[in-house]
């Protein structure tokens, strides 16, 4: 045992990059990942390629670099894996032997006592604790990798919407300005008498109306932009950066993933993150029961001396060993083992609770994604080409003489509504991409939360042993 124990203390040594090299293998390849690496620090060449990146127009591919390079969340992340790493040299660690040492004297006689001791129990128990933390580990690199990936994921999302949004202000700015010219004409008309003041008034709400959409469509892309920034981490000057006038164009097919519940069971990482922690919950209460009993015992050695400082000048040494032992009088260990062993259905219940969330999210999520798809097909394929053809034959009416003006701006205002809609549903579709390739690869945020807190809550066992 003692071999065995020395075996492992001396293989117990804090990773030298804190686990950031089995995160980066976890999440290698991910399409959400853009074939970026995750930065543990930044340092200067990191610097120097976001500046590179921030030069040009920010796509989704250089977004998620600059993120995963630049965030402060990636850098939590793997602060909290390294933290991880060094609970788990602790536990495999050898307890430190204890020295007592007293001196006590009576009159001409003084006595010294010194003692050794170790803990027996956290000796024999050493290789269990550097099992059960070394698993624990395990699903801290699975819950750094989920963090990784929502990042990336977050990071998608808020270029879709910033881009989306500059997009419809562009367009929204277009359908004033028809109104304003109408609202123009309007004025005159009435001014010389051919329209009457409820037409005249028609035309003003039209105007105040679309002053009123491009209005919150620029709060909207404000906000959405500062979103972006936030995640990228950027600040000062850096966050004038330049968006793409718009979004990607859509894919010509949808992908053929089979069966997606499947998938998502086999590759999410919560799902995976679930299982090792329901492993290391395992085999803590195999600890726990193994001490419940006796959970400490001190052995040490003693040696105490004795001096006589009168006239004889006697001395005298004692030796001996000393047994330290508590007395299962009162506590018996039931309520160790009820807590162990409710942790232990705790986790097992989290791990169903996981699967069934990965299975149906998995499920949403696709039919998500093909709802989003079609309706951004028809409008690329439908609605926008029947508008614009509209639009050229209101045109060609009007220069016949055979449509007003009225009649050709408000198909200019309808025609410009109708692109600004095509253009929700085109980022509604790039959303739903980024939804289905993070829950059947990563993990649902709600899910993660759980997950996390159920770590935090299930920490102090390993202090009751």
């Amino acid at each position: 045992m003692l071999a065995a124990a020395l075996v492992l203390a001396g293989c117990a040594s804090l990773s030298s990059d804190g686990g950031t090299a089995d995160v980066q293998a976890l999440v290698a390849g991910n399409p959400l990942m853009a074939g970026a690496a995750a930065q543990r620090t930044p340092d200067e060449a990191s610097r120097q390629r976001v500046g590179e990146l921030l030069a040009q127009p920010l796509d989704a591919e250089a977004a998620v670099r600059i993120a995963l390079l630049n965030s402060p969340r990636v850098q939590d992340a793997f602060a909290t894996l390294q933290l991880s790493d060094a609970d788990r040299v602790q536990a495999a660690s050898l307890p430190n032997p204890v020295f007592a040492f007293s001196r006590l004297t009576q009159g001409s006689e003084r006595e010294i006592d010194r003692l050794l001791s170790f803990n027996v129990v956290g000796l024999i128990t050493l290789p269990w604790q550097a099992r059960w933390a070394g698993q624990r580990h395990e699903s801290a690199k699975l819950q750094a990798a989920q963090s990784v990936l929502v990042l990336a994921a977050d990071t998608r999302r808020a270029w879709v919407r910033a881009v989306a949004a500059q997009q419809s202000v562009a367009y929204l700015r277009d359908a004033k300005d028809a109104a304003e010219a109408g609202a123009e004409l309007a004025h005159r008309m009435a001014q010389v008498g051919n329209w009457s003041a409820l037409q005249r008034t028609r035309e003003q709400l039209l105007l105040a109306d679309a002053g009123a959409q491009l209005a919150r469509a620029e709060q909207a892309a404000v906000a959405s932009r500062e979103q972006l920034t936030r995640l990228l981490g950027l600040s000062g000057e850096r966050t004038a950066y330049t968006l793409p006038d718009r979004l990607p164009a859509l894919p010509k097919a949808a992908p053929e993933l089979g069966d997606v519940q499947a998938l998502a069971l086999r590759d999410r990482l919560d799902v995976r993150s679930a299982q090792a922690q329901n492993t290391a919950v395992a085999g803590s209460l195999g600890l726990t029961h193994a001490t419940s009993v006796i959970n400490a015992m001190d052995i040490g050695i003693a040696r105490n001396s004795k001096f006589d400082n009168g006239a004889d000048r006697s001395r005298s040494t004692q030796r001996g060993f000393e047994l330290d032992l508590p007395i299962p009088i009162f506590d018996w260990g039931q309520a160790r083992n009820g807590r162990a062993e409710a942790l232990y259905l705790q986790s097992a219940a989290r791990v169903r609770d996981v699967g069934v969330l990965a299975a149906s999210e998995a499920r949403e999520a696709w039919q998500g994604w093909n709802t989003a798809y079609a309706i951004a097909r028809r409008y690329r394929d439908e609605v926008l080409p029947l508008r614009k053809k509209v639009n050229e034959e209101m045109v060609l009416r009007y220069n016949g003489m055979l449509a007003s003006v009225w009649e050709l701006l408000g198909e200019t205002r309808a025609s410009m509504l109708a692109v600004n809609s095509g253009i929700e549903a085109q980022r509604d579709f790039w959303l739903a991409d980024t939804d289905l390739q993070l829950v059947l690869t990563g993990s649902s945020p709600g899910g993660m939360t759980a997950l996390q807190t159920a770590a935090a809550n299930e920490t102090p066992a390993a202090g009751g042993h």
